[in-house]
């Protein structure tokens, strides 16, 4: 009988040695677990590699060494982390995890755009000081929110903010008069002629060099006095200094942040204690099971990929995200 076919290698980067990724027993291929000190290893002779660990920048000093690299899946929504030179260059195909965080993050958009109306910030500092304080707050039903990018998460969050009765347009790189979810959408280039118009601004977009420091002095300087930032895409589409500025001098309303330019966010910086600043841990998309939801979709794309089927949220690597997912 003839020798029986080896198994073909997925290396699979985690933060830890120690660290599995569940649902995996249905995948007929051999996996090499490793954090980023084993990389260079594990990518020996490995035809994939899951990026479990999707904020490693491990990837590009072990180049040389993925020899065999046919496919690279990012269990994430952004790729900004991985994408470099060489990996554009070749003909390694990238995946991410399009979809699995898309109604999370809205559901967290709009609990932050609710927390804002409601004054819920004061009132848990009232409460901290046993202050019983009668205020009048204000009402969502007919406000106006812009959303920076028109890809599967902005979509999401527009169709949800517009359930409630909100009423939204987004902002991408062309301008369309008519969308199912945006009603309007205005282009990138022109925000700050713009976010006049709205009371809420969240950003939804993936960072590319188009979009890095979109938000800066003059969009906030054309802010309404009382609007609110929502940053669930990434902390360098935001010039923190003109933002903290901004919060600092009451020249916006507040800010809802689950992103930033380092993360974790230092504890000595001053963003923590700005005026109507609210922050998170990047943790905006992340609800109970959804590492379960990764995995299974990446066994799905990667049962696609054994028998020869064409993978599912393939990226752009030119653009860095999956066309449709526009900003």
């Amino acid at each position: 009988m003839p020798p029986q076919a080896a198994r073909p290698v997925i290396a699979v980067l985690c933060e830890r040695t120690t660290d599995r990724v569940p649902g995996l027993a249905c995948v007929d291929a051999e996996f090499r677990y490793c954090d980023a000190d084993g990389l260079g290893r594990a990518v020996e002779g490995a035809q994939a590699l899951l990026l479990w660990d999707y904020f490693s920048t491990a990837l590009r000093a072990v180049w040389p060494q993925a020899d065999a690299l046919e496919w690279i899946h990012v269990a994430a929504a952004g790729v900004d982390t991985l994408l470099f030179d060489q990996l554009r260059e070749s003909d390694v195909v990238v995946t991410n995890a399009r979809g699995v965080f898309d109604r999370p993050i809205a559901e967290y958009v709009l609990g932050a755009v609710l927390a804002h109306a409601k004054g819920s910030q004061a009132s848990l500092e009232f409460q901290r000081r046993h202050e019983w304080r009668y205020r009048e707050t204000r009402s969502i039903a007919g406000a106006h929110a812009l959303v920076v990018g028109t890809g599967g998460i902005g979509r999401e969050i527009a169709r949800l903010l517009r359930a409630v009765g909100m009423s939204v347009r987004g902002a991408g790189r062309v301008a369309v008069d008519e969308d199912p979810d945006f009603g309007t959408v205005v282009t990138t280039d022109d925000l700050a002629a713009a976010v006049g118009w709205c009371d809420h601004l969240v950003l939804a977009a993936p960072l590319t060099p188009a979009t890095r420091g979109l938000v800066d002095a003059a969009v906030l300087k054309a802010m309404k006095s009382d609007a609110h930032l929502v940053n669930i895409a990434r902390g360098p589409i935001v010039d923190e200094d003109a933002l903290l500025a901004a919060l600092t001098e009451g020249r916006i309303g507040g800010a809802t942040l689950d992103v930033f330019g380092i993360e974790p966010l230092p504890a000595e910086h001053p963003l923590w204690d700005a005026p109507g600043a609210v922050i998170t841990a990047h943790m905006s998309g992340d609800v109970t099971g959804f590492r379960e939801t990764l995995a299974d979709q990446f066994a799905d794309n990667a049962r696609r990929w054994l028998a020869g089927q064409p993978l599912r949220n393939v990226v752009d690597k030119s653009l860095g995200y999956v066309p449709g997912d526009a900003t």
